[in-house]
């Protein structure tokens, strides 16, 4: 995996709310961008919609985004939190990544369940 979970929960407002880690040896990094890792925005929506599935315990996948904001490059190794808020409609959260108190991503997602084949 290239990120690893510090701890998972909910908060009392029942939010979603992880800590995480990403790992140095990323084949994200690798390649995004030689000499100045960089972890690109599709891999931090992943990690959001990962978070949000593990939680619920449900397979989920990512139909579609709005409000997206980066604000933040996220190095190797650095700690993350992630916050998910369900919003009214089923599937569709609010969230936020900050590390160190910054915000480094957010915006609004819609999840779709994974169908069994």
């Amino acid at each position: 995996m290239w990120y690893s979970y510090i701890s998972t929960g909910f908060d009392k407002d029942n939010a979603i709310i992880a800590k995480v880690t990403t790992n140095e040896a990323s084949p994200w990094f690798e390649g995004h961008f030689p000499n100045d890792p960089t972890l690109p925005a599709i891999a931090q929506l992943n990690m959001v919609t990962d978070t949000i599935a593990k939680l619920l315990q449900k397979d989920l996948s990512l139909q579609s985004l709005t409000r997206i904001k980066f604000k933040k490059v996220i190095r190797p190794g650095d700690i993350l939190d992630i916050l998910a808020t369900a919003g009214k409609k089923e599937n569709q959260y609010s969230f936020k990544i900050t590390s160190e108190n910054q915000e480094v991503c957010s915006g609004r997602l819609v999840l779709t369940p994974i169908k069994e084949q």
